[in-house]
C-alpha cells in the first residue's frame, strides 16, 4: 500500500504542470509548458526505451511500476506522453481551456480513483468509484468549460478510467487515455455549444 500511496502522489505532482501556466501570470505561457514537455518526453521516451531494449534496473522501477508494467511502457511515460499529446493539439486549435482541465483530470481525479478503487489492470472499479472519479473530473473542468462540456469530460474521463484494453498484448493505460479522451470530449462539448 506504501508504495500505491507513492505513486498517487507522484501523480499528482503532474497538476504542476497545467496550474502553472494558470497561475504564473506572464512567467509561464503555453509555450513554456509545451518545451518542458517535449523536454519530459524525449527523456520519458529514452528511459523506456533503455529499459525495456536494454534493462535499466533501478530500484526505483520495482517500486514505482506494477507487474503489468514490467515487459510494457510505464505508467510514468504513458503520462508524460498523454500530457504531451494534449499540450501539443493546443497548437493545433485544442483551447487552453480545454487542455487544463483534461491534464488536472489526469493528475487529480486520476490518483483519488486509483487510491479509493482497485489497483489491479484487469480489474473492474466498483461504480461508486467511477461515479467519484465523474463529480471530480465535472468539478475540475466546470471553471474552465461550460457546463455541458465539463460533463462529457467527465464522462470520457470516468470511461478512460474504468476501461483498460489490452491490444496486441500492451495494456492502454489510462496515464495515455485520461487526458486524451478528456479533451477530445471537451473540446467537441465546446464546438456543438458554440454552434447553438
Amino acid at each position: 500500500m506504501t508504495d500505491e500511496v507513492a505513486r498517487r502522489l507522484i501523480h499528482v505532482t503532474g497538476a504542476a504542470v497545467p496550474l502553472s501556466y494558470r497561475l504564473g501570470g506572464d512567467l509561464v505561457s503555453w509555450r513554456v509548458v509545451q518545451l518542458f514537455l517535449a523536454v519530459a518526453l524525449v527523456v520519458v521516451v529514452s528511459l523506456e526505451f533503455i529499459r525495456l531494449s536494454v534493462g535499466l534496473d533501478w530500484a526505483i522501477y520495482e517500486r514505482l511500476t506494477r507487474e503489468y508494467e514490467q515487459d510494457n511502457p510505464a505508467g510514468y511515460a504513458l503520462y508524460i506522453v498523454g500530457m504531451a499529446v494534449v499540450a501539443g493539439a493546443v497548437s493545433f486549435g485544442l483551447p487552453t481551456a480545454v487542455a487544463v482541465p483534461a491534464m488536472l483530470m489526469l493528475a487529480i481525479g486520476d490518483p483519488i480513483s486509483g487510491l479509493l478503487g482497485s489497483t489491479e489492470a484487469s480489474s473492474v472499479k466498483q461504480l461508486w468509484v467511477l461515479l467519484v472519479m465523474f463529480g471530480i473530473c465535472t468539478l475540475l473542468a466546470a471553471p474552465f468549460v461550460p457546463t455541458a462540456a465539463a460533463v462529457f469530460g467527465g464522462v470520457a474521463a470516468t470511461f478512460a478510467d474504468g476501461v483498460k484494453p489490452t491490444v496486441a498484448g500492451y495494456v492502454i493505460d489510462d496515464n495515455l487515455s485520461i487526458p486524451v479522451l478528456s479533451a477530445v470530449a471537451m473540446w467537441v462539448g465546446v464546438v456543438a455549444l458554440s454552434g447553438l
